[in-house]
Parts: structure tokens; sequence; C-alpha cells
């Protein structure tokens, strides 16, 4: 691994530490990568952390959110905070994050103190290790230099169990698995793992919705925007260790595509569901 990756790791960290500017009210700030809108797995793990910081007890179950409109990076985004329930069990926290006076984004999360109970799950698909498949910065730097340097591409090694994008040449299978983990070490609080997997969760999942098509995000002809995106844990993780990222797409139609993910331990536990519909629309 090398020095760069870990401190690219660092610098994502340190976007989630948000500054306390008031009672239920924190501060978070964009990197500097002359993005023109704000990365949408930032505001939910922002928001996320947000949350967490005002919970005495337990951890996140499930997360709900909507985009609502594209953020300034040059601007900060402030994160308020609503406690609306303090349960024996359950927790629940509705976060806006506003910027120039207008709400950007909305999450509602809910904690919930562990409890013994019934358990099942769906087995992890038989995949290649992640120690045979190339890194996605590799294959991004080699056609696109600038595009690999952000932290948010070197902070997170990614790879393609099945066709990447920067492959698609034709329609695929609705389908589209990636070996993933955050590229350096982390502490042990489990709201930075948690709030690290929601992060990374929005990097490939809506464009699995042009697999079908045989495009990609990187085509300059389609726009992609998140809409909503919701997750619900399942059990203890670690986003510095291999997860397997299955994600699939029921449909897509209305300018609008829908994309699901199972998240997985190396080990084969499932750890996390995601669901996420955004706009896919073709510029003419």
């Amino acid at each position: 691994m090398m020095v760069g990756m870990q401190t690219a790791l660092d610098n994502v960290v340190a976007l989630l530490d948000l500054e306390a500017v008031e009672v239920n009210i924190f501060r978070g700030r964009s990197p500097d990568d002359d993005r023109q809108r704000i990365f949408g797995g930032q505001v939910a793990g922002q928001a996320l952390v947000a949350a967490a910081r005002t919970v005495e007890r337990g951890s996140v179950h499930s997360l709900h959110a909507y985009f609502l409109r594209a953020g300034d990076p040059k601007a900060p985004v402030l994160y308020d905070v609503d406690r609306i329930r303090d349960g024996r069990s359950f927790t629940t926290r509705r976060v806006v994050a506003i910027q120039h006076g207008r709400a950007i984004f909305q999450l509602a999360a809910s904690f919930h103190v562990a409890e013994d109970g019934y358990e099942h799950a769906d087995p992890m698909p038989e995949v290649p290790d992640p120690e045979s498949l190339q890194p996605r910065t590799k294959r991004i730097q080699a056609a696109d230099p600038a595009r690999a340097r952000p932290d948010r591409m070197q902070a997170l090694d990614i790879r393609y169990v099945t066709t990447s994008p920067l492959d698609r040449s034709g329609p695929l299978p609705p389908r589209q698995m990636v070996w993933m983990r955050a590229n350096g070490t982390l502490g042990d609080d489990p709201v930075l793992h948690a709030c690290l997997l929601t992060y990374a969760s929005d990097m490939t999942l809506l464009d699995t919705a042009l697999a079908p098509h045989g495009t990609s995000a990187a085509n300059p002809r389609v726009m992609l925007a998140s809409l909503d995106h919701a997750m619900w844990f399942h059990g203890p993780f670690r986003a510095d260790e291999w997860l397997l990222y299955d994600q699939h797409t029921p449909a897509a139609g209305g300018a609008r595509g829908l994309a699901t993910g199972r998240v997985f331990t190396r080990d084969g536990r499932l750890a996390a569901s995601v669901v996420q519909e955004g706009l896919i629309r073709r510029i003419e």
C-alpha cells in the first residue's frame, strides 16, 4: 500500500469529522477537487455522522435519504439534527443538510440497541479473490490520470469482479460486483466504519443501471444523479477489510434507474443492504 493511499483515506475521514457549531448543528466541508457538485456519498456520510453525534445508545441499523439539490463544493454544508425519538431500544434522528439557506439533502436514521433474535441471511456469491483483480484506480489512471487524483478515488480500493465500466462495449447482464475496502487503516469506532461504507456505497451503485445498455457514467452523453438512497446494516463489519458489493438493477425507465446492493464480509456474512434510485438522463 502506498503512503499516499493512507493520506487520501485520512483526508476522507477528516471530511467526516464535522465541526459542532451549536447544539444539534454541525458544519461539514468539501475537498478542493474542482467538482461541479458535491459527491452524494460525502453528504450522506456526513449526515450520518451528524446524526450519530447526538445518539448515546445503540448503533445505526437503517437510513433513508433524499438528494434534493446539487451541493456546492465551494461552500460549507450545515447539518441540522432533529432528535425525533429517544426510546429504550430505538433512537430516531432526522438530518437536513443546508447550503445558501436551502435544503440540499435530508436523512432519517434509526439506531438500535443490540438484541438477540432469529437469524438468517443470503449466502455470498462465489467470486474470485480480490488479490487476483486489478485496482480500479490503475485502470482509471491509465485512461484519464486526472480522474484518479481525487481523495475519493485514492481512499478506496475498488476491484471489479464483473466487467469494468471502462470495458463496456455492449449490453451486459443487469448485475455488477466489486470488492472494496478503505485504502489504509481505520480506528475501531463502528460509527466511522458505517459512515465510510455509506460514503462508498454511492460510488458504483447507480452505474449498475447502465450495464444493460452497454454504457457507463463515463459517457459524456449520459447524466447521472442520485435521487434517494437507503441502507440497512445487518451486523458488524470493518470498512478497512475486504467487502463484496453485489449490485443488481431490476428496472430503469422514465429517465430513472433503480439499483440494489448487498454487502458481504470476506468470510461470507451479509453486512448491509442498499437501494438507490437515480436520474439517468440522455443528453441529446
